[in-house]
């Protein structure tokens, strides 16, 4: 009988212990958005909004993004918005490494799928609760021209992640 309650005790407490880690979640927002088959048009901002309530605590924010065999370059440009509940805007003009030097596509993935979590902002305070929203598009263009590539063939989601 000691036996089974010991058992059952140890059980119980595993149990516990699994629940505790597992339900320790470091992200705050995470949402994807899928970009349509022809391509990203260049005029086509991905929008997230998210509420902010915690304006203590530092936070990393990511661009996500999921490209396949169908994406051409070794890099991949993006402006950015980043409005505040108080209508401030930060705009950013960002660029990343989307191969290695031999051509070979970063970011995790067995399939021809890759997804790359890409920094946005690290260690950042928002400094102001309430209804914050983040756009983003791709400003891509061929080496000499001035024009954006109009629907850029690759990307096949866009997402917007805040992890503790």
């Amino acid at each position: 009988m000691t036996t089974t309650l010991k058992k059952n005790s140890f059980l119980i407490i595993l149990f516990s212990l699994f629940l505790m880690f597992s339900c320790n979640d470091k992200t705050d927002f995470n949402v994807y958005k899928p970009i349509d088959n022809k391509g990203w048009k260049a005029s086509e901002k991905i929008v997230f909004e998210f509420d902010v309530t915690d304006t203590i605590s530092s936070k990393n924010i990511f661009i996500n993004i999921r490209n396949n065999n169908d994406y051409k370059f070794s890099n991949l440009y993006l402006i950015t918005e980043l409005i505040f509940p108080n209508e401030t805007v930060v705009i950013d003009t960002l660029q990343y490494e989307m191969t290695d030097v031999t051509g070979r596509f970063l970011g995790e993935g067995f399939t021809e799928i890759k997804e790359n979590k890409l920094f946005y902002k690290e260690n950042k305070v928002f400094p102001i609760s309430g209804k914050y929203m983040f756009k983003v598009r791709q400003s891509m263009r061929k080496n000499g021209e001035v024009n954006p590539i109009e629907f850029l063939k690759g990307i096949q989601d866009v997402g917007f992640s805040i992890e503790n």
